[in-house]
């Protein structure tokens, strides 16, 4: 007798669903339960699902969906339907998902079996009670609830607070734990249920461990363990270690995201849970808004990690003190996802003395491409300071770097020729350009030498609190011509006076322009009195992004956020200095004998230094670094030589300049050597010296510090 024959003897069908063909395929018995002639026939989706009431047949594709992704039988009860859409009769339906490879991917067949329920419960549903539409109701509240709250969670700890409050219905968990994989090591992301320390044996447990989540990882299928004899059987060696929880029942479901297991979720019962088909569907559902939060979590973590890396890479500490002055800054990003943009600030020590340079910029965009371009533009910047050019000069090599930058990009092509589309790339090459204002400060008198590309001019407030926009001359924006020039103008910072430098982040952010921007900031300029300038800085950032912000908000909508980069510079009040002595003489190559000349006015400037032996040491290395000047140059030497401060505390500094970009060696003369002293000389007899580039040749000075020799009073 043929296998068919025994079925249809006992009511049984046989039936074949092919997914991918949206075809259903019956036997003779399986037609005459759907309500049909009984010989076999195919039919099509749509016409199947024409044979059974429609909230059964929502409920069985779940079920079939479920079984598939866990390779599980699928076992659903629905009722038949006629061609009058009254209920014929009940049947149970058992299949198995097989999965098919398709030209196009893998898909699945269904084959099972149909049997006629021939008293089924009135009003059952899917073999459940008339209570299981209250139940559905209530999982899918859960559901929609638990989906909001993980959406909402911005970190893995918040996610796995969420994921500890779930209260599923009718079977909450009462201990919760999730896998995550490193390698090839299972390791514990967060748990809920378990006293502390508890994970410890699961900590760092290889995934070949014969341990369910270690299999879920490794096959990717959810498994469920309704007792804990079924526990036992199955997993022998690592029952001890589960044992003393006192669970009953367990289930361990896959976390997958974009088709990669990432990890496993499990959930564990102190009751006994039967893990039916409507359970099973609510454990994966979770299971998988679970890993989607979970990996927009790691993603955000990622992000913001790598913007904060960002920042203290590319943005420069202050440094040491200025003398005689105070510095505050600060970088607010606003304007991109990843929290970097291209605002920058940078403070930077300049070559021959107490002199910096503040540098303050823009590059255009808030994406890390512009970031990227500021580290650059800010290394070029300190390369071109570094090297002692005036603040012209130091921009529009700037400029030029930026210009050649494009260049030799658009000259290459695209940096990714294995994409075809060009839309992809064409950001890469297209130029963009930054504004910039460099400034060079002298700390002992005051004076700001500023120049400026594009960017917004300082702000000055006054010793009496009165701000006010200090024009000054500038040039194009960096990078959008090669040979750009760029006046610098000169303004004196008077003691008690405080300078504000700032992208236009600060002034445009909340729909304003420059106009509105500024009436907005001076009364916060003016009337902050405290005289420390971290809150000033902290004001100012508090009028653009706190609550009163929200009251001052400007007309243009297409200004709401940007970047904001803040320097504030202050010239401490103090009694008036008595002026320098200085002392300026080009010794010329034809006229040696202007070497004697420099030593005579040098011992006439400190004609009443407190240490001769201080003065004549002095003479004798200025003597050494003219005639060396001569000697190993074809250029003149320029002497620079300034005596600064109170009698009998005043510092002496000795430049001599030349357009030569050879730098001295230190070299070991022999006992009857007539040269090669002069580095030694220095070490030996200067307080401190230095050689410093210039941007045509080179500076080499040394300084000396006078002692009081008045003995203190007896005590």
């Amino acid at each position: 007798m043929r296998t068919e024959d025994v079925l249809a003897a006992i009511a049984t069908g046989l039936w074949r669903w092919d997914n991918a063909a949206g075809l259903v395929t019956l036997d003779a018995e399986a037609a005459r339960l759907f309500g049909l002639p009984a010989e076999p026939t195919v039919l099509s989706e749509a016409a199947m699902r024409a044979r059974l009431h429609p909230v059964d047949w929502n409920e069985t594709y779940g079920i079939i969906r479920l079984a598939v992704a866990e390779g599980t039988l699928a076992e659903a009860h629905v009722r038949v339907v006629g061609e009058d859409g009254q209920i014929i009769r009940t049947i149970r339906s058992r299949s198995k998902p097989l999965a098919t490879e398709r030209e196009y991917g893998e898909d699945y067949e269904l084959v099972g079996t149909v049997q006629e329920i021939v008293h089924p419960h009135a009003g059952a549903l899917t073999g459940r009670s008339p209570v299981a539409g209250d139940w559905r109701r209530s999982r899918e509240a859960f559901l929609l609830d638990a989906g909001r709250a993980l959406a909402e969670a911005r970190s893995t700890a918040e996610v796995l607070r969420v994921a500890a409050s779930l209260s599923m219905p009718g079977f909450s968990p009462d201990g919760l734990a999730v896998f995550g994989v490193e390698g090839e090591r299972l390791t514990i992301i967060g748990h809920h249920g378990h006293e502390d320390g508890a994970e410890g044996p699961f900590t760092d447990m290889s995934v070949s461990t014969d341990y369910p989540a270690a299999e879920v990882v490794r096959t990717g299928r959810a498994i469920y363990l309704a007792t804990p004899r079924e526990y036992q059987d199955r997993y022998p060696a690592t029952w001890p270690l589960v044992r003393r929880f006192e669970r009953r029942s367990w289930a361990f479901v896959p976390l997958v995201v974009a088709g990669r297991t990432m990890g496993a979720w499990m959930a564990a019962f102190k009751h006994q849970v039967t893990f039916t088909p409507d359970e099973r569907s609510v454990l994966t559902t979770v299971a998988r808004m679970l890993a989607q939060a979970l990996a927009r979590a790691e993603v955000t973590e990622t992000e913001r990690e790598l913007s904060l890396g960002l920042q203290r890479s590319m943005m420069p500490t202050l440094g040491p003190d200025i003398p005689n002055m105070s510095v505050a800054a600060r970088y607010v990003p606003t304007g991109g996802g990843l929290q970097v943009g291209g605002d920058w600030y940078d403070i930077i020590p300049l070559p021959g003395g107490n002199k910096v340079a503040l540098v303050i910029g823009d590059v255009q965009g808030h994406d890390v491409r512009a970031a990227g371009l500021m580290g650059q533009l800010r290394i070029a910047l300190r390369a071109y300071a570094a090297e002692g050019h005036r603040p012209d000069a130091v921009l529009s090599r700037a400029s030029r770097f930026l210009h050649g930058m494009y260049e030799f990009s658009t000259a290459q092509g695209p940096t990714r020729p294995d994409r075809s589309d060009e839309g992809e790339n064409s950001d890469y090459t297209v130029p963009r350009f930054a504004t910039c204002l460099y400034m060079e400060v002298d700390p002992d008198s005051g004076t700001l030498d500023i120049a400026r590309a594009g960017h917004p001019d300082p702000v000055i407030r006054s010793a009496d609190g009165i701000a006010l926009i200090r024009q000054t001359a500038g040039g194009l924006p960096l990078g959008i011509e090669a040979d750009s020039d760029y006046p610098t103008t000169r303004v004196v910072l008077e003691p008690g006076d405080t300078l504000m430098l700032c992208t236009d982040g600060l002034i445009e952010t909340g729909g304003h322009d420059m106009l509105s921007g500024w009436t907005r900031l001076r009364p916060v300029l003016e009337n902050t009195t405290d005289t420390s300038l971290e809150k000033l800085a902290d004001a100012l950032v508090e009028a653009v992004h706190g609550p009163g912000s929200h009251y001052t908000t400007g007309p243009l909508a297409d200004r709401r956020e940007d970047d904001i980069a803040l320097l504030l510079l202050s010239r401490h009040s103090s009694p008036a200095r008595r002026p320098p002595r200085r002392t300026v003489l080009t010794i010329a190559q034809a006229e040696p004998e202007q070497v004697a000349d420099a030593r005579r006015q040098l011992r006439d400037l400190l004609h009443d230094w407190t240490d001769d032996e201080q003065v004549d040491s002095a003479v004798l290395m200025l003597s050494e670094m003219a005639t060396n000047v001569l000697v190993h140059t074809d250029g003149d030497a320029v002497l620079i030589a300034e005596a600064a401060g109170d009698r009998g505390n005043r510092r002496l500094r000795v430049e001599v300049a030349d357009a030569s970009d050879e730098l001295p060696h230190r070299r070991r003369p022999g006992e009857l050597a007539s040269s090669g002293r002069g580095l030694l000389l220095m070490e030996m007899l200067a307080d401190a010296w230095g050689v410093d580039p210039r941007g045509e040749g080179k500076s080499i000075w040394f300084e000396i510090y006078e002692e009081d020799p008045t003995p203190l009073p007896p005590k």
